[in-house]
């Protein structure tokens, strides 16, 4: 068992296989690349800088106004991807790092993601929800926008900790440091680096929280958001990758032998490589504690057979 909990951890870690953590620090990177790139042209052309926010970065960027929005929605899924300030999105990252392995760990990779994406959007909607209804803010109602994926990662954060508050970091460290303390320090250092006065960022901040704790809340009764997610990407990497085969179990997989006994018609599963393969992939993309008690005795077998 240690063995087969050590091989998934490594592949975690090397990002592997579609690891949704290193997908997403990519997808975040690059755009900031590009938007910082399209940012130095204009400003080494000498160009107006009121251009470039004109006719580019307001396409990435989430505005409060729902006239303005509605002649580019996509905003409400970019905004949580483009970033201008070096350090808040270097501070983003470590922080998306942090949780997002945690969370992994914990869940397996087809979690982080759907979380991501519904903290970002539960953000953007509050944060276009508070301008349209909270007087003492329509005077910023023109200009006010949201960028960065700090309600993202607030979500994930939050999901992370209801899922494990008690999880510990540094265990060096007078036997490690519980999960919430890490999340109430990132919370403190995120609302104080929100500008003063920019009520629109801190209630975004608040929604993608309380959608990370609403996520875990429903995964617990039964109730899994990120199917629908996850099947999309599925469904658009298969379009891409026409060729690949499609993952999936059928009886002539299932290998059975009888024993004698008091019960003789039990049926015991063989140990074989392509079991266990599959079994790694189901802990890869949801996590040791989904496995069936069937799937969690052969890698149990399997690991006691590595030890003979």
């Amino acid at each position: 068992m240690r063995v087969m909990e050590d091989n998934h951890r490594k592949k975690m870690l090397l990002g592997q296989d579609g690891n949704a953590l290193v997908q997403l620090v990519i997808v975040n990177a690059c755009l900031f690349v590009i938007l910082k790139f399209i940012f130095e042209i204009y400003d080494l052309s000498r160009l107006d800088l009121a251009a470039y926010h004109k006719n580019v970065l307001d396409w990435f960027v989430l505005p409060a106004s729902l006239d303005r929005l509605s002649s580019r929605p996509w905003t409400a899924l970019t905004y949580m991807f483009c970033d201008q300030q070096v350090m808040r999105f270097i501070g983003n990252m470590f922080w998306l790092w942090c949780f997002g392995y945690i969370l992994q760990d914990l869940t397996g990779n087809r979690k982080l993601v759907p979380i991501y994406l519904y903290g970002g959007i539960a953000g953007a909607a509050f944060f276009v929800l508070s301008y349209a209804v909270f007087p003492h803010l329509q005077a910023q109602l023109p200009v006010a926008q949201l960028m960065g994926a700090n309600a993202a990662i607030i979500a994930i954060a939050v999901a992370t900790t209801t899922v494990a508050p008690d999880y510990r970091i540094f265990p060096m460290i007078n036997g490690g440091i519980p999960l919430w303390i890490l999340t109430l320090l990132f919370l403190l250092i995120n609302f104080s680096s929100i500008s003063y006065g920019d009520s629109g960022a801190y209630i975004a901040s608040l929604a993608g929280g309380s959608a990370g704790f609403f996520f875990i809340y429903r995964l617990r009764r039964g109730h899994d958001g990120s199917i629908w997610i996850n099947r999309f990407f599925d469904w658009c990497n298969d379009l891409f990758n026409p060729d690949k085969k499609k993952k999936g179990r059928s009886p002539k997989d299932e290998f059975y032998y009888k024993v004698s006994g008091t019960q003789p018609y039990k049926k015991i599963p063989n140990v074989t490589q392509q079991r266990i393969d599959e079994i790694l992939d189901k802990i890869n993309q949801q996590g040791y504690r989904f496995l069936t008690d069937e799937e969690k005795e052969i890698l149990k077998r399997a690991a006691d057979e590595e030890d003979l």
